[in-house]
């Protein structure tokens, strides 16, 4: 019960800054030239002033700012997120079509990069000013230096044009009429490069967040006596070390969250994939501004869910954040 009231807490807590990034993206859309009629209006090759007054009044975008302001917030509390004049559909049904591929590349990108970045860091803790650890840090610095536009274009080029391993981009192939587990391989390949690409910056952080850890948590005392007892060195590692080691690891899940979803929009660009990140593009460009907002919201909340889920993890392997000691 202890560790659910700490999560409604934190919850409660997420909701004002939910409302203030939605009110904020509003307000500064405001301020960008143009707006959805404009976009309307280049898509069909221009128009008549009247008929574009006419929709601006049918979208609501005549009306002063703060008032389309409160009847967006009002829409919301109603789960509304308005309808897209770009794709002609509610904005609720364009987000659903596209959030599962971002769901998919997020969550694993996400996991190669702890699980990755985890076991290296052990490895070069456990190895310490020694050649592993040398080529593990170097190995993490380059990754992280190295912008993610660049490993997706390169492996484009070195994996998928030259020694044709893996597809250059898309999300499955088009026209196979793949079901079952023929489709899933198919999605798992086309999805190798745009993963990699993704995860590797993350993987960097955590190996060096999970290195320094490990060696702050190997000189404390209570390592020292569990060793005194004669535990043996994987015994110290597994049932001591680890568990305490991990919670930097968890805490920066829940921070990196919101920063994996931006870095999606350049590998959904760069490969092609039909997720949140290349729809938030096309809705800048198309100044397609409740798409946009619904995008921003359905973002804030996987963000708030993850931190969420963090939180329970993060009580759960150190029982005094519940105890508030």
């Amino acid at each position: 019960m202890r560790i659910l009231g700490l999560a409604l807490r934190r919850l409660a807590a997420s909701l004002p800054t939910l409302l203030l990034i939605l009110v904020g993206l509003f307000l500064l859309l405001q301020l960008a030239p143009g707006d959805t009629v404009d976009a309307l209006m280049a898509q069909m090759g221009g128009g008549d002033p009247a008929m574009m007054e006419q929709l601006r009044s049918f979208y609501g975008l005549d009306a002063p700012v703060l008032v389309q302001l409160t009847r967006y917030l009002l829409r919301l509390v109603q789960l509304d997120l308005g309808f897209s004049a770009i794709y002609g559909k509610p904005v609720s049904d364009v987000i659903l079509e596209r959030l599962p591929v971002t769901l998919l590349l997020m969550g694993t990108s996400l996991s190669f990069a702890f699980a990755a970045g985890m076991a290296l860091g052990v490895v070069a803790a456990r190895r310490a000013n020694q050649w592993p650890d040398a080529l593990i840090s170097t190995l993490g610095l380059i990754f992280y230096a190295t912008p993610s536009f660049w490993f997706g274009m390169m492996g484009v080029v070195v994996f998928a044009i030259k020694l044709s391993w893996l597809p250059s981009g898309g999300f499955e192939e088009i026209g196979s009429g793949n079901t079952g587990l023929a489709r899933v391989a198919d999605i798992a390949w086309h999805l190798v490069l745009p993963v990699t690409t993704l995860a590797l910056i993350f993987l960097a952080t955590y190996l060096r967040i999970m290195r320094a850890s490990m060696l702050e948590v190997l000189s404390l005392d209570f390592v020292r006596t569990a060793r005194a007892k004669g535990l043996s060195q994987t015994g110290v590692l597994m049932r001591h070390v680890l568990r305490n080691a991990l919670l930097p690891g968890l805490t920066l899940i829940g921070l990196q969250a919101g920063t994996m979803l931006g870095g999606s929009v350049v590998v959904e660009s760069v490969f092609n994939l039909p997720g949140l990140g290349r729809l938030a593009y096309e809705s800048v460009v198309q100044r397609d501004l409740n798409t946009l907002l619904g995008i921003v919201f359905v973002s804030a909340l996987l963000v708030i869910f993850v931190n969420f889920v963090v939180d329970l993890l993060y009580a759960k392997l150190d029982p005094r954040i519940v105890s508030g000691r």
